[in-house]
């Protein structure tokens, strides 16, 4: 590992060299590249940095614990050795983890889709609640937030939605929300005062440019519509409302949440690359037969990742067994608890993978 560390600070400091030299600071994009695996970098380094601090001072006390012949210094000297073995024991785990294979779509924008499941008109309601609670997240990352494409319900639910967050490192803090989220709690509408339950699904993409997915234009039928809806903003009178198939594999993206053609027209592509991107990490993954199942889930859109209980004030996510008692708070985005035990989840099963 030691070795390792030490190629990574070289790497490091050969960046920090060429970042200084102006006929690279002219060329924006190389510059930007070696900027970005600085940045990747830093952390790791810096770390190690401590690690390494912390050695040294741990030599410099078992040296002195060996020579010296003063008590009073002995003491110091035994005090200083354990709190520099122990620090260097933590630093050691920190690494570890800092060394891990990072996934390559961590610091993509995303796109995030949500879509009513069972429960009719409540679960519609439940699914526009997941969308606020996403962006009032999103707003507290200092993320933005764009809607992609809506299609809403006469009572203020929403049937489907597609939206984008921008932002470094978004995938990162969203890509374990994918799957079917159920919500129990008594509906407005229901007089009798009895729990319902109702689901929505989620699926969280990494956001693809062109450069990262291309698609064959003779493999695509786009077709343009009148926009329809519960009314207001989102329906209008001209064809601009897009719909694209994706001919090889039958998949249908529409967007009608603009009044320009062009615009949704650009949206649905965005979103479909987005989509025939992740099926073919999903058919990559499966051809690996020892591929790890990941704790966390394999975001399978079918599985039940969480639920939240509105009479008791509580969220479980069943993937990792954590039940907290904050659903308010949750629902108001108040979500960094819940990410960072389920990113935490994952490098604990991720570190087992690279030990066995």
């Amino acid at each position: 590992m030691i070795n390792k560390l030490k190629s990574v600070e070289e790497r490091y400091e050969e960046i920090a060299a060429l970042l200084t030299d102006l006929n690279l600071i002219n060329d924006q994009k190389a510059y930007a590249k070696l900027m970005k695996e600085y940045k990747q970098l830093a952390p790791l380094v810096e770390k190690f940095r401590e690690y390494q601090q912390y050695a040294q001072n741990f030599e410099e006390a078992e040296a002195l614990l060996k020579e010296s012949g003063d008590p009073e210094m002995k003491e110091l000297a035994e005090e200083e050795y354990k709190e520099s073995r122990a620090a260097m024991e933590r630093c050691e785990e920190e690494l570890k983890i800092l060394l891990l294979p990072k996934d390559e779509n961590d610091d993509k924008n995303v796109i995030i889709e949500i879509r009513g499941g069972a429960g009719g008109e409540e679960a519609m309601l439940f699914a526009s609640t997941l969308f606020r609670m996403y962006t009032m997240y999103a707003e507290s990352k200092g993320f933005k937030y764009e809607i992609l494409n809506l299609n809403d319900t006469e009572l203020g639910g929403i049937k489907e939605i597609a939206f984008s967050i921008k932002g470094e490192g978004a995938f990162s803090r969203y890509k374990f929300e994918s799957g079917v989220h159920r919500v129990q709690r008594v509906p407005e509408t229901e007089s009798g005062g009895r729990i319902h339950t109702s689901t929505a699904t989620v699926a969280v993409l990494p956001e693809m440019e062109e450069v990262d997915f291309e698609i064959n234009p003779a493999d695509l039928q786009i077709d343009t519509y009148r926009s329809s809806g519960a009314g207001g903003q989102h329906v209008n009178k001209t064809e601009s409302a897009i719909r694209v198939i994706h001919l090889p594999t039958g998949l249908v993206v529409e967007c009608q949440d603009e009044r320009s053609q062009h615009k949704n027209k650009e949206r649905a592509l965005k979103i479909l690359r987005s989509r025939l991107a992740e099926m073919e990490r999903a058919k990559q993954e499966a051809a690996v037969a020892s591929e790890r199942k990941n704790q966390v889930g394999t975001g399978d859109r079918s599985e039940r990742i969480r639920t939240y209980n509105y009479p008791q004030g509580r969220m479980t996510d069943h993937r990792i067994g954590l039940t907290l008692y904050k659903l308010e708070q949750i629902l108001n985005g108040d979500l960094d608890e819940v990410i960072d035990a389920l990113v935490t989840s994952d490098q604990a099963e991720k570190l087992k993978g690279e030990q066995s």
